[in-house]
């Protein structure tokens, strides 16, 4: 093909200038490295009590357990997931202390809220006191009430010990009288030993899941006692509920249109790369895993959620305020923790996940046009990286159909490119932007190298 070079080396001594260098203010995100010391800290000393109190028959189990749950917590604060900024964590302790000063069974609660950078939707007590309310959840959500009842919620199955229950539940049910007796049989037998174990496994899972679904209507009845004393509407628990039902497939901005993204004169957009091939697609599955994330998909039918709480919502209709604490931070929050979730994604190695949100925001607004397009660039030139090593497997979801449909897309696009194709895409796509993006620090050397790698093509 006929190669047309970029003028790059024309900007080579361009000053950056600082006002592009962001589309919003990166100081508010900058994490307190001393709360999440004392954040681990505290989780540490619940640990060790739990530790120490584990005796009996069953305090190897106990201990195991306790193991496997504070290794996880033990993640969040070791990483760069928990948002431990002063501001944004401010902000979040306004709203828990409009709950507590009303609730006095709540005021001596040791419990501690974050917010997380994490994309997938969902919110949880990790049953040491740490509640995380995850940014994927949060920039779905459209006022303070909503995010006032998923914290009652989540302080609800803290304060019942909902995650204490769980894990007795578990280790009796394992060393029951009719379990250990089940699992002998199955020892002794020869054939299909694995898919009856399998089955003895689902028949526990569905009992836990039960479980669950009586600790998500208990910890709702008692989220509305607790919302109801706050002045917040309490008609943001219908609409957060109805919004949580559908929000596996919500987006924040338009799905990317790949077939004018990455179409350009001199290197037309093919459509085999996205073209659905329907005997395939039709028997998708869940994606691998996936159900690893604690999604909202995984909790209990959000409109039998409702149905519960109808004749309790119905008495305070109409009562209560939407916002209370401070709107534009809410506001603000939505938005610019979009650009943290883009963020975590690559610092996570999630790259076909980074780069669908890298491609949203640059069709959002012209004003995120500069970040979004080098962080398209830079992630282009990564996956280039990472499908000549042969490690692309690692950093690209497969298609499934928990994603939404441009996600979907993307994905069948990044399975189907070739290496030298990725090569020019990437190139085309830093000579339409290079004109925009010149003075964001890091576009152009990521231009560079585009450009570098479709001359070797």
């Amino acid at each position: 093909m006929r190669f047309i070079g970029i003028p790059i080396l024309l900007f080579c001594t361009a000053v950056f200038s600082a006002a592009m260098a962001q589309p919003y203010n990166t100081d508010l995100f900058r994490d307190d490295s001393l709360r999440r010391i004392e954040m681990a800290t505290q989780s540490q000393e619940k640990k060790d009590v739990l530790i120490k109190n584990a005796t009996g028959p069953y305090a190897r189990e106990y201990k195991k357990i306790y193991e496997d749950q504070f290794a996880e917590i033990g993640k969040l604060w070791s990483g760069t997931r928990a948002i431990t900024a002063p501001q944004v964590q401010q902000y979040l302790q306004q709203l828990v202390n409009k709950i507590t000063a009303v609730n006095p069974d709540l005021v001596n609660s040791d419990a501690r809220v974050i917010f997380t950078r994490d994309w997938w939707p969902n919110a949880y007590s990790m049953g040491d006191g740490s509640i995380a309310v995850n940014a994927g959840l949060l920039i779905h959500l459209n006022n303070e009430a909503e995010l006032i009842f998923i914290l009652c919620h989540e302080l609800a199955h803290y304060k019942l010990d909902h995650t204490g229950k769980s894990i007795r539940k578990y280790v009796e049910t394992i060393n029951s009288d009719a379990y250990q007796s089940e699992l002998k049989r199955l020892s002794k037998e020869t054939y299909r030993v694995n898919q009856q174990l399998e089955k003895l496994s689902s028949g526990f899972l569905l009992s836990s899941r039960r479980h669950s679904r009586d600790n998500e209507a208990e910890a709702d009845r008692q989220a509305l006692t607790w919302m109801r004393r706050t002045g917040y509407d309490c008609n943001g628990i219908r609409s957060c509920l109805q919004l949580l039902s559908e929000i596996d497939q919500a987006e924040s901005f338009p799905s990317p249109v790949l077939n004018q993204v990455f179409n350009f004169p001199d290197y037309p957009f093919k459509t085999r790369w996205i073209q659905k091939e329907s005997a395939i697609f039709s028997q998708l599955e869940t994606a691998d895993g996936a159900g690893e994330k604690d999604s909202l998909r995984t909790h209990p039918d959000c409109g039998k959620r409702i149905a519960l709480l109808t004749d309790s919502l119905a008495a305070c209709e109409g009562r209560g305020q939407l916002f209370q604490a401070e709107e534009n931070m809410f506001v603000r929050l939505k938005k610019e923790l979009f650009f943290e979730i883009a963020a975590q994604c690559y610092r996570e190695n999630q790259l076909s996940r980074h780069l669908y949100y890298s491609l949203q925001l640059l069709q959002a607004d012209s004003a995120y046009v500069p970040l979004a397009a080098w962080s398209v660039a830079r992630c282009l030139n990564t996956l280039y990286e990472k499908t000549k090593e042969h490690q692309i497997g690692s950093s690209v979801d497969k298609e499934g159909e928990e994603w939404s449909a441009g996600y979907n897309q993307l994905l069948r696009m990044l399975n189907r490119v070739r290496l030298e194709e990725l090569a020019q895409l990437n190139f085309q796509f830093c000579r339409r932007y290079v004109a925009q993006a010149r003075s964001y620090p890091g576009f152009l050397e990521e231009a560079r190298i585009a450009e570098k790698r479709a001359r070797l093509q």
